[in-house]
């Protein structure tokens, strides 16, 4: 195909790409606009003009923040972006709700404009409170969540083994340095016996994150401190990432396996790529579990970490005893964990997957872009894992 012929695709990709953001954008920021604003309030004409202005600024800084910030690098840029759109979802969202609450008084025979302006105030109070939440719940040290999983073909020797998974730190644009700092400390009091990153290590170059990034390096673990790269790490690039990680002491579980014993038992941990490596354009990058099972007992238990739970077919048809993933978020800002659910087959926490495997799902130690979460709290994960010998599962 010709350059001549590619360039009406390009442009068409573009204008509907154009279209759908302006859709988004109107919606975002229209629909709380009506229904605080302009909507049969009848509030004063200076009280309309300022409603006005500030949510026209909102739908013109947030598109530019998000373009300039991760379309260009700006990180200043990124912020403005970020947080406009976390914050727009939350007011939309506040809004829909006050939008039924509406219908409601209307069928119970409130007229206007005490009605209208009786939900808006309430909509703007429980916008407020929740977006304190979510910021608050996005900033703070993640909670350990601590969930045992029985493993069938797991040996005495190794029941009880700690698991600490990490996943989705995402060290970006908002400095978390000191986050960062005393997250870490939290994962080294936990004392694991293996320390897992599940993916999503950071937004950005090395060189922009290391601060972030370097209280990892202290981290320890009895038997394997391993990690896997994640979707935004090949955003970030990845090769870079690899080298740093190996200069923190992470152990980079690229399509491989390692075995850890204790007591004579022992267990494959393995590690694929995301799935999204294959089409990075990084050489000898992308998932493939067959490759990474090369060599290993087929007695043996295995333990996969694979960056997405949608990940977990190949997992069961490998006869994989358990998958540990993150991405999700766990929906990060409620409602999107029902479009999240469209994407991934589990959300957070154990499920049983096909077979003999179970999949841990975990809701993220960071965030990505909004400095919120919203009903999804963050999470540092301690999975005990037990042998058959001691449960009857």
């Amino acid at each position: 195909m010709t350059r001549v012929e590619e360039a009406p695709g390009r442009t068409r990709r573009r204008v509907s790409f154009g279209l759908v953001v302006l859709v988004v954008v109107a919606l975002l920021f229209g629909v709380p606009w009506w229904l605080l604003v302009v909507g049969g309030q009848a509030w004063s004409g200076w009280v309309v003009a300022g409603g006005t202005v500030v949510f026209l600024a909102g739908a013109i800084a947030m598109p530019w923040g998000l373009v300039v910030g991760h379309g260009r690098g700006w990180d200043g840029g990124a912020k403005v972006g970020d947080t406009l759109l976390g914050a727009a979802w939350i007011v939309f969202t506040c809004a829909v709700i006050g939008a039924l609450v509406e219908v409601g008084l209307a069928v119970a025979g409130m007229a206007d404009p005490l009605r209208s302006r009786v939900v808006a105030v309430g909509t703007v109070g429980v916008a407020v409170i929740a977006l304190a939440h979510a910021y608050y719940e996005a900033m703070r040290v993640p909670r350990v969540r601590a969930t045992e999983v029985p493993l069938g073909r797991l040996g005495p020797g190794l029941d009880g083994l700690r698991v600490v998974v990490l996943a989705d730190t995402h060290f970006g644009p908002i400095d978390r340095t000191q986050w960062s700092r005393r997250t870490m400390a939290a994962v080294a009091a936990l004392k694991p016996d293996i320390l897992v990153h599940a993916g999503d290590i950071a937004d950005g170059p090395v060189e922009r994150r290391r601060a972030q990034s370097e209280h990892m390096g202290p981290l320890k673990a009895e038997y394997a401190k391993v990690y896997v790269t994640g979707n935004h790490e090949y955003y970030s690039g990845a090769p870079s990432w690899v080298e740093h990680m190996a200069e923190l002491g992470w152990t980079h579980l690229h399509n491989t396996h390692t075995v850890v014993e204790r007591d004579g038992d022992r267990l494959i941990v393995a590690g694929v790529d995301d799935r999204t490596a294959r089409h990075a354009g990084i050489d000898g990058h992308g998932e493939d579990l067959a490759a990474a099972l090369l060599g290993a007992d087929p007695d043996l238990p295995v333990f996969l970490v694979a960056h997405q739970p949608k990940q977990v077919a190949d997992a069961v048809a490998h006869g994989v005893d358990l998958q540990v993933s993150g991405h999700t978020h766990g929906g990060q800002i409620w409602p999107f964990h029902l479009l999240v659910r469209l994407d991934q087959p589990h959300l957070q926490g154990l499920a049983r997957a096909g077979g003999r495997t179970w999949i841990y799902t975990s809701r993220g130690a960071g965030f990505w872009g909004p400095p919120f979460r919203l009903l999804a709290p963050s999470e540092i994960t301690v999975l005990t894992l037990r042998s058959a010998v001691n449960t009857s599962a």
